[in-house]
């Protein structure tokens, strides 16, 4: 079986840069496989994703090397199950609120004896390799993500949990059910409260020896993640970075031009 990459990197002391796929399009799986990142996720929760373009984009980011992830769209054995058969090395499951859940997604990950995961490796059979069944125990990584207030006060038994390898941070979702709503969704929180719940979660996963990974919506910020401590950090996704170059393009040429150009009123022309 092919090694996952991602354990390669954290066994050498190396943070992992996680890149996110919203579109479901082959080719800009490719595209953003062949910029450097050393994970890419499929996100099948929020993302435009179904199963069968997971299975497109799983297959167009495999010439780089690039590890291919899923996010599922809930704690789902089936979905789990079906990403794995894929070809995904790791899982980053929604809402984990307590032992139980992380025990829950743990055991879908893994074959007997140490879970139940059912056998039938379609794709990764030959994606991983001819021997998949006897390692992928071993290889395949498994995030439990915290994001609610249950989850913050749960935080150190989810991380104690066998077979939870990470623990996976989405801002918006922890900052509005920690917060109940008081404070917007949002990345890269500034907020004293939030970054002290943020480094809480860290520090819990840390004492239980497992990893810990956040997504943000800028380089610096995931950054200043790294340097806290976080193992793994997933910087926006393919659509807000394309809206941004795009945006930085258009405003450019407006700039130089000054605003020359414009079809005035005919922003919602039919072409």
């Amino acid at each position: 079986m092919i090694s996952n990459r991602i354990r390669e990197k954290w066994a050498s002391g190396s943070p992992v840069l996680n890149g996110w796929l919203s579109v479901p399009n082959a080719f800009t799986a490719e595209v953003m496989a062949d910029q450097g990142y050393d994970s890419l996720t499929v996100d099948i929760q929020h993302g435009l994703h179904d199963y069968a373009s997971a299975v497109a984009a799983f297959q167009a980011m495999r010439a780089s090397g690039v590890v291919p992830m899923a996010r599922v769209p809930w704690l789902d054995a089936g979905w789990i199950m079906k990403v794995l058969d894929a070809g995904a090395y790791g899982v980053i499951c929604p809402m984990i609120n307590n032992r139980a859940e992380a025990a829950e997604l743990a055991r879908h990950c893994r074959y007997p004896p140490r879970g139940e995961r059912s056998f039938g490796p379609t794709r990764a059979l030959y994606s991983a390799g001819s021997d998949y069944a006897e390692k992928a125990n071993d290889e395949i990584i498994v995030f439990a993500m915290i994001e609610t207030a249950d989850g913050v006060r749960n935080a150190a038994e989810i991380c104690e949990t066998d077979g939870i390898d990470g623990i996976y941070i989405g801002p918006s979702d922890l900052t509005l059910g920690y917060t109940n709503g008081r404070l917007p969704a949002g990345f890269d929180r500034e907020e004293t409260e939030m970054i002290e719940v943020i480094k809480n979660i860290l520090a819990a996963a840390k004492v239980a020896g497992i990893r810990a990974c956040m997504h943000c919506g800028s380089p610096d910020y995931a950054a200043r993640a790294i340097g806290w401590g976080f193992d793994m950090a997933t910087v926006s996704s393919e659509a807000r970075l394309m809206a941004s170059a795009a945006s930085a393009s258009v405003g450019r040429f407006r700039q130089l031009t000054g605003g020359q150009g414009r079809a005035e009123g005919d922003d919602k022309a039919g072409y």
